[in-house]
C-alpha cells in the first residue's frame, strides 16, 4: 500500500512554471479591483492551462484580479503576470473599476431596495 501524499506533493505547479519563470507583469496598472473580461472571439489554442483557466472564468462577465487569483488559487503576483499576458495577446481587457463618484448616492438605492421589498 502506498502513503498517501501530502497537500503540498498534489498537483503542485511552481509559479515561475506558470509565467514562463517571469515575476513581474509587463503591466503596471493592475490592482485587486481592475476588472478583467474576456474577448469571446479569440481562440485559447496554445494557451497553457491556468491562461485558459482565466479566458473561461472571465467569459461569464467581469471579475476583479482579487477574485481571479481566489478562483485559480493561484498568488497574486502570478495572477497579475498571466493576466498581463493575456491582455497582450488579445484575450481579455481590463478596466479600472465604476469610482465611486460616478454610483448613485446610498439614499437613492435604499429607496429602490424599499420600493422593491414592497413589491414583493
Amino acid at each position: 500500500m502506498t502513503p498517501p501524499r501530502s497537500r503540498r506533493d498534489r498537483g503542485l505547479v511552481r509559479p515561475y512554471v506558470v509565467t514562463d519563470g517571469r515575476a513581474h507583469p509587463t503591466r503596471n496598472t493592475l490592482d485587486l479591483v481592475t476588472l478583467v473580461t474576456a474577448v469571446n472571439n479569440r481562440p485559447v489554442n496554445g494557451l497553457s492551462p491556468e491562461k485558459r483557466r482565466v479566458t473561461e472564468l472571465c467569459r461569464g462577465g467581469a471579475l476583479s484580479v482579487a477574485e481571479v487569483a481566489g478562483h485559480l488559487s493561484l498568488a497574486m503576483s502570478v495572477t497579475k503576470v498571466l493576466l498581463s499576458d493575456l491582455i497582450d495577446s488579445g484575450h481579455i481587457t481590463a478596466r479600472p473599476p465604476v469610482p465611486k463618484a460616478q454610483l448613485p448616492a446610498a439614499q437613492l438605492l435604499q429607496e429602490v431596495l424599499d420600493g422593491l421589498r414592497s413589491r414583493f
